[in-house]
């Protein structure tokens, strides 16, 4: 019998982060204490680019658009927020939203599935997604248990389980 395998990936639905981004744009043009502060969220090119004329505010913001993320089903360990900078009589935040799995975040899920997954579990780096493989199914969701249950500063996502 052939090996089953799945792909550990880290992807974020563009369009429900373009749907957060409008939900994050009509609540904060709604809002009263966002009222001549002159705060928005808008997108330029990959990056979303939040302004407010505050420090606070422009967190305020930021808190929006996370939350209308966190609605949407997008992990926020997907979104790279910056610090506030002064630029002129607005602080301004940028963020962007990480997608694929890096080289060295992908060699700490494989060291881990190496070293605390059952012993006929494999897993090979492949680009940005790592391909996990073993006999047994049983043993791949013990080992998707284990990924859900690591604290790892990646959002994964589990696909083409065969």
């Amino acid at each position: 019998m052939a090996d089953s395998t799945f792909d550990v990936v880290s992807k974020v639905d563009q369009m429900e982060a373009d749907n957060a981004l409008h939900q994050a744009q009509k609540e904060i043009a709604q809002r009263y204490d966002f009222k001549n502060v002159g705060a928005s969220v808008e997108q330029s090119g990959e990056k979303v680019l939040i302004k407010a004329n505050s420090e606070e505010r422009a967190k305020a913001v930021l808190e929006v658009y996370e939350s209308k993320l966190i609605k949407r089903g997008i992990s926020l360990r997907s979104l790279d927020a910056g610090e506030p900078y002064a630029s002129g009589k607005e602080y301004r935040i940028e963020t962007s939203l990480k997608s694929g799995i890096e080289q060295d975040a992908a060699k700490k899920i494989s060291k881990l599935i190496r070293d605390e997954a059952p012993k006929s579990v494999k897993s090979q780096i492949q680009g940005d997604e790592l391909r996990v493989s073993s006999k047994s199914r049983d043993d791949l969701q013990a080992t998707m248990a284990l990924l859900k249950g690591a604290d790892l500063d990646v959002a994964l996502q589990f696909v083409n389980l065969r």
